[in-house]
């Protein structure tokens, strides 16, 4: 059932944006924020040829740099200082989550409110230097054997190579940070929705292009188009999708004062992984062709065996790529939701679910109810991945149409969309303080 806030905030004019000052200037100051990170996508790393880098990466573009590239807002294809992009930083942020139900040190930091947040941050900036690290120097050691990509390989090369793309991606820490405080959104998921989005455009030039030569026919395109708005209207109405358990609260009696019963939900997405399940699927999948493209084709005969059968559209693929969808959707939804910690703060708060036993059987009945909504929104990020590969293999769609990338999009734009409502439902009930004759503040 929607609330009353949801429905003024559906019926909201957004002409009132003109006179929401501080919302426009939060807009203004992430747009800002975002054009000065597609500049850095387009400065190439010192000590580099960017031609000879651009011959290489069209080879090996069917694999994981490929889809690294399309997160990088093709930093990657142009080995710019921004190629490690924010990944490094949304992996320790993984890596903490995990330790987190398993250390715990971390588990109390995370009881404590506000200030275990901040110390649990400032763990996973620290850990997101070391993997930044790493991956630099894997970077320059790759691209010293790549040929005459170096100019002048060494080890003043590979020192400068990890320094600027490690300071590239803790300079895109900070100003995903500074969108978040000063902007509008989530900063690092609109980091990463510019990067997809900036690509996009050339991925339809790519496409029409195509149909001009004849290689794609008109009729294709157009089914290709209607798809895209069904499967972004399908992914809209299954991340809105939720699961709400009754939870009532029992009369309460603070000093003189007694309190009525009240009512209440809780929701329980559909879609609680988000995106990590594709992510993680695709990038274990694409790992053996990069593997055999970095070794051009001198590997063992397993290997080239392996990555035959995990082209785009094999059946092993695709099999493989639902499986491992579907296993981390349940693997990373019992990572993030706590069936029993939840169990134990309604028992803390007095609530219950009518006919279910406070404590143990609580945490019981909310694991099973979780558990049985994973299931369908685990088919759900199947489906949705499932049909753009099919297309990327059959129908020569450019890869930036995969279910990953919309994914993406889509559920950043929806969270973006609702806090830039929230700021106009707030704007709108100031209007309406400041309209009204009230006594009290006309004393």
């Amino acid at each position: 059932m929607v609330s009353a806030a949801e429905q003024l905030a559906a019926n909201l004019n957004f002409s009132a944006l003109a006179k929401a000052e501080e919302l426009k200037k939060r807009i203004w100051f992430t747009l800002g924020a975002l054009l000065v990170y597609r500049l850095g996508t387009y400065i190439p790393l010192p000590g580099i040829d960017p031609g000879q880098w651009e011959q290489i990466f069209r080879t090996q573009a069917g694999g994981i740099l490929g889809m690294f590239n399309m997160f990088a807002g093709g930093g990657i294809h142009r080995m710019a200082i921004f190629a490690l992009n924010i990944m490094p930083y949304i992996s320790a942020s993984i890596i903490i989550q995990l330790l987190t139900t398993v250390s715990p040190a971390l588990e109390n930091l995370k009881k404590e409110g506000e200030s275990g947040r901040k110390v649990i941050n400032q763990y996973t900036r620290y850990l997101t230097v070391v993997l930044s690290v790493f991956q630099a120097y894997g970077i320059s050691v790759g691209l010293e054997g790549a040929g005459s990509v170096v100019s002048d390989p060494g080890f003043f090369f590979r020192i400068s190579t990890v320094i600027t793309l490690t300071g590239g991606t803790m300079f895109l820490m900070w100003l995903g940070e500074q969108i978040t405080a000063r902007g509008i959104g989530n900063g690092i998921s609109l980091i990463i929705l510019a990067g997809i989005v900036a690509e996009l455009p050339g991925a339809l030039v790519g496409m029409f292009e195509l149909g001009r030569q004849g290689a794609m026919s008109t009729g294709v395109i157009l089914l290709i188009m209607v798809m895209s708005v069904a499967v972004i209207g399908f992914i809209v109405f299954m991340e809105r999708a939720q699961r709400r358990l009754l939870i009532q609260y029992p009369k309460r009696q603070i000093g003189n004062r007694m309190f009525e019963g009240q009512t209440s939900h809780l929701p329980l997405k559909l879609n609680t992984s988000g995106v990590i399940p594709p992510i993680f699927a695709s990038s274990l999948l694409l790992l053996p062709t990069t593997v055999a493209n970095l070794n051009a084709g001198q590997g063992p005969e397993w290997l080239s065996i392996i990555t035959t059968q995990l082209g785009h559209g094999r059946p092993l693929f695709l099999l493989l790529y639902i499986g491992l969808i579907v296993f981390f959707a349940f693997f990373y939804t019992a990572i993030v939701f706590n069936p029993t910690e939840t169990a134990d703060n309604l028992k803390k708060h007095g609530g219950f679910i009518p006919g279910i036993r406070p404590g143990e059987r609580t945490a019981e009945y909310i694991d099973y109810v979780l558990s049985r909504i994973t299931v369908v929104g685990a088919a759900y990020l199947a489906v949705v991945c499932l049909i753009p590969e099919i297309l990327i293999s059959y129908a020569s769609v450019p890869f930036y149409f995969g279910g990953t990338s919309l994914l993406i999009v889509v559920s950043v734009t929806m969270d973006t969309v609702a806090q830039i409502q929230g700021y106009l439902l707030a704007h709108q009930y100031e209007g309406l303080i400041k309209k009204s004759k009230l006594r009290g503040r006309r004393r």
